[in-house]
This record gives structure tokens, C-alpha cells and sequence, in this order.
């Protein structure tokens, strides 16, 4: 399970070994027996001299690495790319992550259910997380179903709870802007998918990355993949060959034209209820900006449309 120790232990390395490995099984899938045709278009855009963030659409579970293996073929370098908290649940998988060198993003959701999973022997049904969330975030809370009630109980009441996870959270997320910087420090582009979950059509980014970037000040680089929903069909890491096109955009600075308007100036810390209250519009405002030009690099068929990505709790856990 991913909780504060575990985010604590990691230290990411300037050439993960993970990726290196990685490298030479791709080489050879995207070989035989189906060829794998990969297309970098703009890869010249990737700066050498600095490490920026680069937002992505998700279309599958496995669209980064054939960028990851692009770069590393062109020698640009490696990435560190923000995970779901939820692959920390099996010790092999996270294993995996830690040496292909991913950072774990254990957001509000994915510490509300594992929280509440641990004190109810299951996980929440989405009634029991709705009102979960809703308490933690700090708005206003429908019927409590009875099922929740010895929770609260346990924890002193339920503004007790909803505190200590609103604490909880903000110590992992500590760790993670820690991890982030570390990575960036060491050389490493940082691989975000803004959307948050995987879909084949772009939907609505969410702000994380944008608070990432501009409390690190980080520029931002849109890249659009294309055609990897294909290759990848389904949960099988072998690649089905194909073709797949990934178009480069210019970088976004943070002071540029698109994302200048909405910068904060001000410090804030980053995933906090505070700075949503505070910044929130700012930084969707900018975040929109991303995903306008993510747009513009990708075919029609995953352009804006309505998310097929997974909902509710399932995301979590």
C-alpha cells in the first residue's frame, strides 16, 4: 500500500534502470512478430538544456512507453512520469514502477478510499465515498449513511476524520512535489497525463500538473499520441503492432502568452484545499490552455468528446 513511508523511500535516479531494461524489450516487441512503426513528429522540441513537464493525452495503459523509447532511442533523455497511487497495492507492480523510475500520485480520492477501506474490511460503495470526499474537501455533506458511523466514531467524530486525512493527504503530497523536484533536479522530464484517468477521446485536464509547475517553475510541453489505443488494445503489455504518431508542440511558458495571464505570483502550496479556494479558476484557466494545444496535436478521433474513461471508485482501488 502506498501511505507517507513508502513515498519517503523513494530517490529517483538520472537514468532509471527500469527504462534502460524496458528499451531493449520494446526494441525487440516493436520488431517481431508485428512491426511497430513509432513517429516522433517535433521531437527537436524536447529541450536538452532544461527539464519541463510534458502533459499527454492517456489514451491506453501504455502510450508512454513508446515515447519513453523515442526519447531514449534519440538520446533526449528519460522521464518520470506521475502514476496512479492504486499500483502501489501489489508489492511486485510497485516494484516495477520504482525501478522504471514513476512517481506515485496518491490523490484526494485514492486516500479517502484506501482510508476508508482499511476501517470498513471493503471498499467504500459510492454513496459512503461520496460523503467521504465531500467532508474532506470541505463542502456540504448529504445523508451519512449508517455504515460510516462507527468510522467517525473511532476518529473522535467526523470533522476529526475528515481533518487527519486532509493532513494525510498533505504529507504525501508533500513528498511527491519532493520527489518531482528531486527528478527534475536529476535531469528527468516529468510525463503527466492531465486528464487524470484514460480515455480515448481528450477530456477536461485537471489542475495537479499546473500546480506542480508553477510552484516549481516549470514550463509546460503538449504533446498529442496518436494511434497507441491500437497497438495497446487491451491490458496485454505486448504490443499488437501498428502505428503510432506523437506531434511535439512548442513549449508553454509559464510567463508566455497562453499561460502568463493566470500565473500565480503569490507562494501557495500545492494540492491543498487552500490553494483550489484561492487559485482554483486561475489554474483551470491554464490547464484549459494545455489541453487547447493538446488538442491541436491529435487525429479528429481523440479530440474533445464525452470521457470513456473508468469512474467512480474503481479508479482508486
Amino acid at each position: 500500500m502506498l501511505d507517507l513511508a513508502r513515498l519517503q523511500r523513494i530517490h529517483l535516479r538520472r537514468v532509471p534502470p527500469g527504462q534502460l531494461l524496458m528499451a531493449a524489450l520494446l526494441g525487440l516487441d516493436y520488431r517481431f512478430p508485428r512491426r511497430t512503426e513509432i513517429v516522433v513528429e517535433g521531437i527537436d522540441r524536447i529541450p536538452r538544456d532544461r527539464t519541463v513537464f510534458l502533459a499527454m493525452n492517456h489514451t491506453d495503459r501504455y502510450n508512454y512507453w513508446p515515447m519513453q523509447y523515442a526519447m531514449h532511442r534519440q538520446g533526449i533523455g528519460y522521464t518520470a512520469t506521475w502514476v496512479k497511487g492504486k499500483y502501489y497495492q501489489n508489492r511486485a507492480m510497485a516494484w516495477f514502477m520504482d525501478q522504471t523510475g514513476n512517481i506515485p500520485l496518491p490523490s484526494r480520492g485514492y486516500v479517502v478510499a484506501t482510508a476508508s477501506q482499511a476501517a470498513l474490511g471493503r471498499p467504500p460503495d459510492e454513496a459512503e465515498y461520496r460523503v467521504l470526499r465531500d467532508l474532506v474537501d470541505e463542502r456540504e455533506v448529504g445523508e451519512v449513511p449508517a455504515s460510516l458511523q462507527a468510522l467517525f466514531e473511532a476518529a473522535g467524530g467526523r470533522e476529526a476524520w475528515a481533518e487527519a486525512e486532509r493532513r494525510r493527504f498533505a504529507a504525501m503530497m508533500q513528498e511527491v512535489m519532493r520527489i518531482t523536484a528531486e527528478g527534475m533536479a536529476r535531469g528527468l522530464h516529468i510525463l503527466v497525463f492531465p486528464q487524470g484517468t484514460r480515455s480515448k477521446r481528450l477530456s477536461r485536464g485537471l489542475t495537479g500538473m499546473m500546480q506542480a509547475a508553477q510552484h516549481l517553475g516549470a514550463a509546460i510541453l503538449p504533446i498529442g499520441c496518436n494511434g497507441s489505443d491500437r497497438v495497446y488494445p487491451g491490458n496485454s503489455p505486448s504490443a499488437k503492432g501498428g502505428r503510432i504518431v506523437y506531434r511535439v508542440g512548442e513549449v508553454m511558458e509559464l510567463d508566455g502568452p497562453e499561460l502568463g495571464p493566470h500565473r500565480i505570483v503569490e507562494p501557495f502550496v500545492p494540492f491543498t484545499v487552500e490553494a483550489s479556494r484561492r487559485h482554483g479558476q486561475a489554474l483551470q484557466a491554464a490547464t484549459d490552455r494545455v489541453m487547447d494545444r493538446i488538442e491541436l496535436l491529435l487525429d479528429p478521433e481523440y479530440q474533445r468528446g464525452e470521457s470513456d474513461g473508468v469512474q467512480g471508485v474503481e479508479r482508486f482501488v
